[in-house]
C-alpha cells in the first residue's frame, strides 16, 4: 500500500529540504509548484559552492601550491570552511530524498519508522537552516569582535563586560577558539574596552548579527539607592580580510606606538614595550594589541585590525553614497540600537531587528544567541531578496 507516501510528503520542511531539480530550470514535473522554478536547490548551490569546492580540491592537489604557504594554507582553510558548510546539507537532502523513495512503497506498518525517520531529518534541518542564509564575501572568515562601553558611566562599562562575557560564552558553544588581543579595563569595575580575535566557520558571518549597539535597564549595583538604570555599549564586528585585497595602507601615513602591556603576563610581558598602538592618520583609525609577547606579532595582528577596519568605512561610505542617490529609506532607526535587555522590573531580552523575545535573560547572558542569530540571517537575506 502507498497511502504512506502523501504523508511524508506533508512535511512542510521536507519540501523545504528538497525544492524541484536545479537542472531543471521548471518544476512542473514536480507537481508542487505553480511557478517555474528559477534558482539551484539551495542557496548554496546558487552561488555555485559545490563547483567552488571542486575547483579548490583540484588545487590542492598540485604541489606547487606549497612554493607559497601563506597562500597554501588560505585555500586550505576556505575549503575546510566550506564543507563544513555544505557536507551537512548534502547529506540531509540524499536523506530526505531516501526517505521519499521508501514511503512510496510503504506498507501500513512501516509508518512509525518513517515518521521517526521524518522527525530525525527535520530536526538535522532545524540545526543547519541557518546556514543557508550565509553568503558574504567574509561570512566564513574568522573576525575581530570589540565591544565598548556607551553611555552610563561605570554601568557602561560594567555592561561592557558582561556583553564580552556573553559572546565569550557564545563563542565557547561554537566550539571556535578566541584570543584577547587587547583590553582596557575601567576604573572602578567593567571594562572600557576590549577586542578579541574568533577563529572558526563561520564566525564572521554569525558575529555579524551582533553589530550595534547593545542596551540593559536594571536595578544598579553602583547606586547606593539601588535606582533602576540605563547602559549601553557598541559591539563591531569586522572580518579578518588579510593582506593585500582592496585595501592599500601607505606606510607614510601610520603612527606605530609601543607601550608596556597591561595586566597578568609575567615579567617578559609587563617589562617590555611589546604592546602596538597604530593610528592611520588619515582617518583617524586607531587599533592595537598588546596578547602576544612579540611586539612584531602584536603589530602584524593589529596591521590585520587596520586593514578591516578601513575596508569596513569604505563600504560603509560607498553604501552611503548610494542611499543618497537613492533617496532617504521610508523607516528609520532609533540610533542603531539592536537589542534591549531588561532585568528589571521584568526579564526580558528583545531583539529590536526581528521583534524575537525570551524572558530567559540569565540563558542569554550565558552564551545562547542563536536564536537571535538565526532570525536576524533570515531578515538579512530577506531584505537582499
Amino acid at each position: 500500500m502507498t497511502y504512506v507516501f502523501p504523508i511524508i510528503q506533508k512535511s512542510a520542511r521536507i519540501r523545504r529540504i528538497l525544492p524541484p531539480s536545479p537542472w531543471r530550470n521548471s518544476s512542473k514535473s514536480f507537481g508542487n509548484s505553480r511557478v517555474p522554478y528559477t534558482r539551484g536547490r539551495t542557496l548554496f548551490e546558487a552561488r555555485n559552492y559545490p563547483q567552488r569546492i571542486a575547483d579548490l580540491e583540484a588545487k590542492s592537489r598540485d604541489p606547487r601550491i606549497w612554493a607559497d604557504q601563506k597562500a597554501a594554507n588560505a585555500l586550505f582553510e576556505e575549503l575546510r570552511g566550506l564543507k563544513k558548510l555544505w557536507e551537512p546539507l548534502a547529506r540531509i537532502a540524499a536523506d530526505a530524498e531516501n526517505l521519499i523513495e521508501l514511503s512510496a512503497s510503504a506498507e501500513p506498518g512501516d509508518l512509525p519508522s518513517l515518521q521517526s525517520e521524518t522527525g530525525r531529518i527535520e530536526k538535522t534541518w532545524e540545526g543547519i537552516e541557518p546556514q543557508l542564509y550565509l553568503g558574504g564575501e567574509f561570512d566564513l572568515r574568522n573576525c575581530y569582535l570589540s565591544i565598548s562601553g556607551g553611555a552610563g558611566g561605570t554601568e557602561a562599562q560594567d555592561w561592557a563586560a558582561m556583553l564580552l562575557r556573553m559572546e565569550l560564552r557564545y563563542c565557547e558553544r561554537q566550539g571556535w577558539k578566541t584570543t584577547l588581543l587587547e583590553k582596557t579595563d575601567g576604573a572602578e569595575a567593567g571594562i572600557k574596552s576590549a577586542t578579541i580575535f574568533v577563529e572558526g566557520d563561520p564566525a564572521y558571518g554569525y558575529l555579524k548579527c551582533e553589530k550595534g549597539t547593545h542596551r540593559l535597564v536594571r536595578l544598579s549595583p553602583f547606586n547606593a539607592k539601588n535606582l533602576r538604570q540605563t547602559s549601553f555599549a557598541l559591539v563591531e564586528v569586522l572580518p579578518e580580510i588579510g593582506d593585500g585585497g582592496e585595501i592599500a595602507i601607505d606606510p607614510k601615513e601610520l603612527r606605530i606606538d609601543t607601550f608596556r602591556s597591561g595586566g597578568a603576563g609575567g615579567q617578559h610581558v609587563n617589562k617590555t614595550e611589546s604592546a602596538v598602538r597604530i593610528t592611520h592618520v588619515p582617518t583617524g583609525t586607531v587599533v592595537g594589541c598588546q596578547s602576544e609577547r612579540s611586539q612584531i606579532q602584536n603589530r602584524e595582528h593589529a596591521m590585520q585590525m587596520l586593514r578591516s577596519k578601513l575596508l569596513e568605512k569604505k563600504r560603509t561610505e560607498d553604501q552611503e553614497k548610494k542611499t543618497e542617490l537613492k533617496g532617504a529609506s521610508a523607516s528609520a532607526d532609533f540610533g542603531q540600537q539592536i537589542r534591549s535587555y531588561v532585568l528589571h522590573p521584568y526579564q526580558m531580552v528583545k531583539d529590536i531587528r526581528t521583534n524575537v523575545e525570551t524572558s530567559d535573560t540569565q540563558g542569554v547572558l550565558d552564551g545562547d544567541l542563536q536564536p537571535f542569530i538565526d532570525a536576524e540571517l533570515k531578515r538579512m537575506a530577506k531584505e537582499k531578496r
